[in-house]
């Protein structure tokens, strides 16, 4: 079994992506791991280049800043790095900037692709998210968290990147998938507040104009995690990699896990999920295969 990484990135040290970590993370289980690297403005080659590993090949990339709707550009830059994937590969496994894999799921993974790589109606294999918000001892608990996505996909059957690189399609419909039993660490919302707002910001640009930019995004300093709707302490574990970043933290965060901020309707369909497991009106853009 032959299985590829593959991930895009820009401006990784600009907005401080935990880009090193995501890749280390998952180095072990693949055979190569595809970087496309978008025209940045800081060192994030050099970044890269740091890692020093014979898996990973470097391809570089110029984004569409013209396209400014629905985050189209990530997408494109998705499905760039997917096409680079070595023709023999079985599997091709994505990983975002701030997402992590835990090394406790690496023969979990494994043992996933390899029970259903001769599967040909698996398309993709489906993961589970932890959210991490404000610092690494919170996480977001409420349902505008996206819980599950496909990160690991068949190359060249036509699969695409949907929409703004959440999740992947074939020929326009969700691909059929199996549980993979790994789960994601997404940190994308655990930067100092300074850079968090300078994030929002910019790929704010990837999905509205200048006017909507202009009467939704405050001009302020730094962003103020005090509005999130709900939170919960974590009380796990954090990928190794991950642990010099963690030591790292300088920031202070105005989070009170015991407040929430739900409406009616939120807090109905919160107690339902509780009661029952089940998320009503759940997004998914996977079909399970049962």
């Amino acid at each position: 079994m032959k299985v590829s990484g593959f991930t895009f990135v820009r401006n990784a040290i600009k907005f401080d992506y935990p880009i090193v970590e995501a890749i280390t993370s998952i180095l072990p289980v693949v055979d190569e791991f595809i970087v496309l690297l978008g025209n940045s403005e800081d060192r994030t080659e050099a970044l890269i280049a740091s890692i020093r590993s014979p898996k990973i090949k470097l391809v570089h990339s110029v984004w569409d800043d013209s396209l400014r709707i629905g985050g189209r550009v990530l997408a494109l830059e998705t499905d760039k790095a997917l096409a680079e994937v070595s023709k023999d590969s079985d599997w091709a496994f994505y990983i975002q900037a701030d997402e992590v894999v835990h090394e406790q799921f690496h023969e979990t993974a494994l043992h996933s692709m390899k029970q259903w790589k001769d599967d040909a109606r698996v398309e993709g294999l489906l993961f589970d998210y932890t959210h991490f918000y404000g610092s690494y001892e919170f996480v977001g608990d409420s349902r505008r968290w996206y819980r599950k996505e496909v990160r690991i996909v068949r190359p060249h059957i036509g699969i695409r990147s949907w929409k703004d690189a959440q999740g992947f399609r074939l020929d326009g419909k969700p691909l059929r998938v199996k549980e993979s039993g790994v789960g994601i660490y997404h940190y994308g919302w655990v930067k100092p507040p300074e850079l968090q707002q300078a994030k929002q910001t910019y790929f704010h640009k990837l999905w509205h104009d200048d006017a909507w930019m202009k009467n939704n995004i405050p001009n302020v300093a730094k962003f103020d995690y005090s509005s999130i709707d709900s939170v919960a302490r974590y009380r796990g574990t954090h990928p190794s990699s991950m642990q010099s970043r963690i030591d790292r933290q300088h920031w202070d965060v105005d989070i009170d896990p015991t407040q929430k901020k739900l409406s009616f309707r939120y807090k109905m369909l919160s107690y339902f999920e509780r009661l029952t497991g089940i998320r009503l009106g759940e997004y998914r853009n996977y079909r399970l295969i049962r």
